[in-house]
């Protein structure tokens, strides 16, 4: 099983090795995609687990058992190829390639299979054609 979630923490569980746990005690394979502490120790933690289903579903009773809320990432890019004017900005400052640009055609396109929402096109978009997407899950943020 593998999916990405997003995990918030008090100042008192950021002090706790949890990755670190969820790698030793129920084997996952653990991808922080991105992270937000702030000067108060508390923050949250996107990132991408994986692991055998039930060891995935232990993982997450883990977290859940010691106060880290844990929610299905729910916050993805959305790129708007009719507004796009294809001018490659944004493939330049993507660090994974999702937004890329083809050599011979010189046009863009987007993986989102490969975005980590790290944000960093939405702010080089000269037409705003790259938007974020929030879907309704569980509690509102």
């Amino acid at each position: 099983m593998k999916d990405k979630v997003v995990c918030y923490f008090s100042a008192a569980q950021s002090e706790q090795p949890i990755i670190y746990r969820l790698v030793k005690n129920y084997d996952l394979i653990v991808n922080i995609l991105k992270a937000d502490i702030n000067p108060q120790k508390e923050g949250y933690l996107v990132t991408e687990l994986e692991g055998e289903r039930a060891k995935y579903e232990e993982g997450i009773s883990f977290l859940k058992s010691l106060g880290v809320i844990v929610e299905p990432l729910s916050e993805t890019v959305m790129w708007d190829e009719d507004t796009c004017i294809q001018c490659g900005a944004c493939a330049s400052f993507c660090p994974t390639e999702a937004l890329s640009i083809d050599r011979d055609s010189m046009e863009v396109s987007f993986d989102n299979s490969k975005c980590v929402i790290c944000e960093m096109c939405l702010e080089c978009c000269p037409t705003r054609a790259i938007r974020l997407h929030f879907e309704v899950q569980g509690a509102a943020r």
